[in-house]
């Protein structure tokens, strides 16, 4: 009798400790998806600024330092390792936008080009789609590091060795409240 309670027991005890592994896995997972999801995103921004400097470079002549700044941020957003070195670059990547778009208000002609209008409003787009799949992948790493916290999950996260994430962070200050600013 005391047999059969200690088995039911034990078997109690690993089922509990299956079930809580397999929900760390699901959250890596969901997190792993969630990375991808705005890295797919930031491949088509990156993709976008080249077209976009070409088509401004023809109207924006005084403006090399400029052009060169938002080539040098995209260089370095596309060489981020880790999601804190993402985040900085893709803060600078967004600077150096918004102060091209600055650059071109002064101009007219460019405002006027058919080219140019739709690469701001692919922009625009993508600039949405990255910020929405943001919010999802720091919804996963928000219950994937509460679950590695809390009692008595966190007595498997450390015995798996599972590990809490950063999250991704993007404009810090009183301008993160403001998109990246396109207007036609």
């Amino acid at each position: 009798m005391k047999l059969t309670y200690i088995l039911i027991i034990a078997v109690v005890i690993v089922l509990w400790i299956i079930a809580i592994y397999n929900s760390f896995v699901r959250l890596v997972t969901r997190t792993s998806e969630a990375w991808a999801d705005i890295d797919v995103q930031l491949k088509r921004r990156y993709d976008l600024i080249p077209n976009l400097i070409e088509s401004v470079k023809g109207y924006v002549t005084h403006e090399r330092t400029t052009l060169e700044k938002v080539t040098e941020a995209r260089t370095k957003a596309m060489g981020a390792q880790t999601v804190a070195e993402h985040a900085a670059a893709e803060n600078m990547l967004t600077g150096a936008l918004k102060s091209l778009f600055a650059v071109s208000e002064s101009y007219p002609d460019l405002k006027a080009s058919q080219n140019f209008v739709e690469l701001q409003r692919e922009l625009s787009d993508t600039e949405n789609k990255i910020q929405a799949a943001r919010r999802f992948y720091n919804t996963n790493v928000r219950d994937l590091n509460i679950k590695v916290d809390t009692f008595p999950s966190n007595l498997i996260a450390n015995m798996f060795k599972f590990a809490k994430r950063e999250f991704f962070e993007l404009e810090e200050g009183a301008e993160a409240k403001e998109p990246v600013k396109v207007s036609f």
